[in-house]
């Protein structure tokens, strides 16, 4: 593995760092208080696992249950559709009240036009890439992004190891954002610990989807994992 280049202290200050809660992760027994304590707790956004049992081996939360936790908070959502033919689905996600929509380079073959439909609802739109899937997928769609999600486990299941090697494909994302001038949100997700956390940003990312490693951890509050995570992150 290479040596960390701290990406970040190249960029300046252009690009904040931001926390997105995987809600998939929190008590949905109770998910109305873990909402109003990830309010509290300051996170930028709330993180959406769809998944449809085809394109990951797992089902998760669908555009119902969004609607409902929408009525009830005004934080950001970001909605990552693990689903095979995602086109079939902005309706839905956009009505149900999501910010930002991010859907998988392999997950459609007509990537641009699907790019181009989420933009046409208003809302913001990324693009996620699994771990061996090569950073050039991005080339002809990168100037229309508004995130790169780079997935540091493969997408499915909550609780895996990260993939060493997906440190290096932050930081390739991150040289080919800079290398086009453009100012893109780089996102993580899969087993952002606290620990991986600080080697994320170190390689260049700048959004970090928090679940059980970290801000819904057993032994902390979720107001005091958030402030942890933050801390971190801000001493990098």
């Amino acid at each position: 593995m290479k040596p960390a280049k701290r990406c970040n202290q190249e960029r300046g200050d252009k690009m904040q760092d931001k926390i997105s809660a995987s809600i998939m992760c929190a008590d949905l027994l109770n998910l109305g208080d873990d909402i109003k304590e990830l309010k509290k707790a300051g996170v930028d956004y709330i993180h959406w696992d769809i998944m449809d049992g085809v394109f990951v081996p797992n089902y998760s939360m669908n555009q119902d249950f969004m609607k409902v936790a929408r009525e009830i908070t005004d934080l950001k959502f970001d909605t990552h559709l693990m689903i095979t033919d995602p086109a079939r689905y902005i309706d839905k996600f956009a009505e149900a009240g999501t910010d930002l929509m991010v859907v998988h380079a392999e997950a459609t073959i007509h990537l641009h036009r699907v790019v181009q439909q989420i933009k046409a609802k208003g809302l913001k739109v990324g693009v996620a890439i699994n771990p061996a899937t090569p950073v050039c997928s991005l080339n002809h769609v990168i100037g229309d992004l508004d995130l790169v999600l780079v997935m540091t486990v493969n997408p499915g299941y909550a609780g895996q190891k990260m993939i060493p090697a997906t440190l290096d494909k932050i930081e390739e994302v991150r040289e080919m954002v800079e290398k086009k001038g453009l100012e893109i949100d780089i996102e993580v997700d899969g087993n952002v610990s606290f620990e991986n956390a600080v080697e994320m940003k170190k390689r260049g990312a700048n959004v970090f989807v928090a679940g059980t490693s970290s801000i819904f951890h057993k032994d902390l509050s979720i107001v005091e994992a958030t402030r942890k995570l933050r801390e971190l992150l801000a001493e990098v």
